[in-house]
């Protein structure tokens, strides 16, 4: 893919202010005195790159794939109140870039008159939305481009359902009724619309609703030029990123435009232990689950030879490493999980991961397994051995009621979601409070 120019100039540096859901842009120019709002909804582009690394973190080090092993970063492999130890490293980052990147979003939203460039920034605020969510639960909602800086009391943290019904849903229906099904340059399409929406309805435990959408971008990823690549070492590296036909939405990264917070490219570090964080991050666990699978091809391209380290994302051009967020093979497993989880027979479920699997060199799953259960925990496995190291197993383990079974401990459900920023719930004398267990 080709990589978006960030021109972000002056107009995007962010004041500091009492909370980080007030933080307006420091403008050369009033919003309302713009007539091109190209340059903010870049900026709602760019403020996701500071979510990757917590992406990184919270999916897989946080699950069974990967370990932090360098106190206090441990904490997060530890299911206490710890983890608010975290906050400046991971936490903190991705809590104000997701509301930087919605309040630029609202901008694009309440003063653009180019029907594209609204629907994208209703794609980024409705995926902010979404992550946001689904580390921490209820969080504040502001949906405009201008807010009070002295109204407290609007900051009070919102319901997840109602964020789903009111917000996330909207926006990214909104988004895909106007983008094209065409992927230009690393923009929102209509595919990463209907993409993210078909995982918000999984996420939310309605898959009935989510199977039409994962169904339409699977049937009809193909006349848009999404398709599987035929060699799985073929998604991974810079190189492969002009051109790649899985990927439906990734965010992009260069070596000239740093991130705010100077981690964008961590997660290549960690991964493969080229920080003290983690000498050797990977989890044995996800070794053996490679090796009981005989995946042997996919091993190769996610571990080093020893298997103590990833290679998936090498660190060679790792500044220039995009953040893959949605591509087709995690669209068809979540399309097969939400056909079993709606009823549909194991003969007609399994068969859809066929391709995923020939492509790894191994046989077709077909006639493995019979009940839903059965299917459920299949599917469950090949997406982790199919996504590892992408910031979704501990998100998996959820969806799929699985954490105590596959963590091998009994978790409180406190800790399935991630500490609200301490610095928050201080610049706002408790209006925004903490999620119970930390």
């Amino acid at each position: 893919m080709k990589k978006i120019y960030i021109l972000l100039g002056s107009l995007f540096f962010m004041t500091a202010c009492s909370t980080d859901l007030d933080q307006s842009p420091s403008n050369i120019a009033s919003a309302d005195s713009l007539t091109d709002f190209t340059g903010v909804l870049n900026a709602a582009y760019y403020y996701q790159l500071s979510t990757s690394a917590p992406m990184a973190l919270m999916g897989d080090f946080r699950a069974d794939n990967a370990l932090m092993l360098e106190s206090p970063n441990a904490d997060i492999d530890v299911f206490n109140n710890a983890l608010p130890s975290q906050e400046d490293q991971f936490f903190g980052p991705f809590y104000t870039a997701l509301y930087k990147s919605i309040l630029s979003a609202n901008i694009v939203i309440e003063n653009s008159t180019n029907e594209t460039d609204v629907a994208e920034a209703k794609f980024l605020r409705g995926l902010s939305y979404f992550k946001l969510v689904t580390a921490f639960g209820d969080v504040p909602v502001n949906l405009s481009a201008s807010p009070s800086l002295t109204d407290t009391e609007s900051l009070a943290r919102q319901p997840k359902a109602s964020i789903y019904s009111n917000v996330i849903i909207p926006d990214l229906t909104d988004a895909m009724a106007v983008l094209s099904t065409e992927i230009v340059d690393g923009r929102a399409s209509k595919y990463a619309a209907q993409g993210i929406l078909g995982k918000v309805y999984a996420t939310m435990g309605e898959y009935s609703n989510a199977v039409p959408h994962l169904a339409d971008v699977v049937n009809g990823a193909a006349g848009a030029g999404i398709v599987l690549e035929p060699n799985f070492s073929e998604i991974f590296g810079v190189a492969n990123e002009v051109g790649n036909t899985e990927i439906i939405f990734a965010t992009q990264k260069s070596a000239s435009i740093a991130d705010e917070y100077n981690f964008a490219t961590d997660f290549s570090g960690w991964f493969s232990g080229n920080d003290s964080k983690s000498d050797f991050p990977i989890d044995a666990d996800l070794i053996a689950a490679f090796d009981a699978a005989g995946d042997v091809t996919r091993k190769a391209v996610t571990l080093d030879a020893v298997g103590t380290r990833a290679i998936k994302f090498p660190i060679d051009g790792a500044d220039d490493h995009d953040w893959i967020e949605l591509r087709l093979a995690d669209v068809i497993l979540l399309y097969a999980e939400a056909l079993n989880e709606t009823g549909s027979p194991a003969s007609t479920v399994l068969p859809l991961l066929d391709d995923i699997r020939t492509r790894a060199g191994l046989a077709s799953l077909t006639g493995t397994a019979t009940t839903q259960a059965e299917v459920r925990q299949v599917i469950l496995d090949e997406r982790r051995l199919e996504l590892a190291l992408e910031g979704h197993r501990w998100f998996d383990l959820i969806r799929a009621g699985a954490v105590d079974v596959e963590m091998g401990e009994a978790v409180n459900t406190n800790y399935y979601l991630f500490p609200i920023p301490v610095s928050e719930v201080l610049a706002t004398n408790g209006v925004i409070t903490q999620n119970p267990g930390y």
